[in-house]
């Protein structure tokens, strides 16, 4: 207890906008595990066909630069907590739209993920902003801990509880039956958690940008490193939340089982990532990202040279405890580097947001082209069998991509590694 009381005593350091922020991320964190790996299984369930899921995927990737342009155009006339709620709001909304389709035709896909492209665009433009802005170097660490520690519990609970739900209507014969009718009923229950989770957010005060350009073509080349690194992490953005339901489904069982895989290993991996959020300083992140691609690459390579149970096993183990520690390293270094360029270009930081967001969607589209491509030429199997390594292979480049954005931040006179962690900062943003 006396170290539950050191902990809440950190967290109630923290600004007062900083506090709202963690708090309703975390019921969002709810949210975000139905959104990412059960409406994957949904398109599964009822097409049978791979391609289709990563179509799904790739018109969400699609529609997020425009949800990203409007957000801009938006921002400055509208404040960014309202933005975002909105977004939360428009994200449950567009998964009851899809639970809808009872027929899912290539058209009815495309159209549904481009819905949820726009919904996700606005809620992730605004929650990048808002971090910027209601944190600093010193406690971001800290923040994106406890942010992924909750993101873990949740992929853990999550899964298992929804998992055991669907499945129970054929072996309990819930909802006469019928899986399609749980995944409704778990819809409704998203959408309220989408409208608690964006009240709660309006409670906090933030800072909002003022209406300015944030359209531009040309960057300090710092920023062309970041562009590059974001390209490298959209590789395998598309893989990360699609790959484990089409295995679960294709070598494992259905909903049931992919709950329960989803929750092995989790609490464990939720725990780690906190205390490497509460603990581990800014010249820590090269270290905690490089462990994050190679367990990846482990997990990859274990699927293939396997494929079967026991590889989809180890390789969601690998990405339970690999997706949150890219995470927990990665924006911490995007939105120092936001703070250094838009510093050094006198721009508004928002035009840095929006920019890299067109470098997520580049690699998004190799990647999923590339998983497509297999899909046409051999088969839904073989893409799921071989795309994986490929683009956990290309990942490695972000080892060397990080430490030159590294480099470069030195060049510029900012210290990217202080030796500092929230132990030693104020906690005020």
């Amino acid at each position: 207890m006396n170290y539950v009381r050191r902990e809440l005593a950190v967290f109630f350091r923290c600004s007062h906008s900083m506090q709202v922020l963690m708090v309703s991320n975390m019921i969002y964190a709810l949210v975000l595990p139905v959104i990412e790996v059960f409406v994957a299984a949904y398109v599964m369930r009822n097409s049978h066909a791979v391609s289709k899921v990563v179509t799904y995927q790739l018109s969400i990737y699609s529609a997020t630069p425009l949800a990203f342009f409007l957000n801009g155009k938006l921002l400055g006339r509208v404040g960014a907590k309202h933005l975002y709620a909105l977004g939360m709001l428009l994200s449950g909304a567009a998964m009851m739209l899809m639970m809808q389709l009872s027929i899912l035709t290539p058209i009815g896909v495309a159209t549904s993920g481009f819905t949820m492209g726009l919904a996700t665009g606005i809620f992730w433009a605004n929650r990048g902003y808002l971090a910027l802005t209601a944190t600093n170097d010193g406690n971001r660490n800290y923040y994106y801990g406890v942010e992924n520690f909750m993101a873990s519990l949740a992929a853990v609970a999550v899964p298992a509880l929804i998992g055991f739900f669907i499945s129970g209507t054929a072996l309990y014969g819930w909802l006469g039956g019928i899986a399609n009718r749980a995944y409704h009923i778990i819809a409704i229950v998203v959408f309220g958690l989408t409208i608690l989770s964006a009240a709660i957010i309006e409670r906090g005060t933030f800072r909002n940008p003022e209406h300015a350009q944030f359209v531009y073509f040309h960057f300090h080349p710092l920023w062309w490193r970041m562009l590059q690194l974001a390209l490298l992490k959209g590789l395998a953005q598309g893989y990360i939340v699609t790959a484990p339901a089409m295995l679960i489904m294709l070598l494992v069982g259905q909903e049931g089982t992919l709950g329960t895989t989803q929750a092995i290993g989790g609490v464990f991996s939720a725990c780690l990532l906190y205390l490497a959020g509460r603990i581990a300083a800014p010249k820590h992140r090269i270290l905690v990202f490089s462990v994050g691609l190679i367990l990846f690459l482990l997990g990859a390579v274990t699927n293939t040279l396997l494929f079967n149970a026991v590889g989809v096993l180890i390789f969601i183990g690998c990405l339970l405890l690999a997706k949150p520690l890219l995470d927990l390293a990665y924006y911490p270094i995007q939105l120092q580097v936001v703070d250094a360029v838009s510093h050094i270009e006198g721009r508004n930081q928002y035009a840095y947001i929006f920019n890299h967001e067109f470098g997520l969607f580049l690699g998004r589209g190799l990647g999923c082209s590339l998983f497509l491509a297999i899909a046409y030429w051999g088969s839904g199997v073989a893409a799921l069998k071989y795309a994986l390594p490929v683009i956990a292979l290309l990942q490695l480049f972000s080892i060397r991509v990080a430490g030159q954005i590294s480099r470069g931040l030195t060049a510029a006179g900012i210290d990217p590694s202080p030796a500092t962690s929230l132990s030693a900062t104020t906690m005020e943003a």
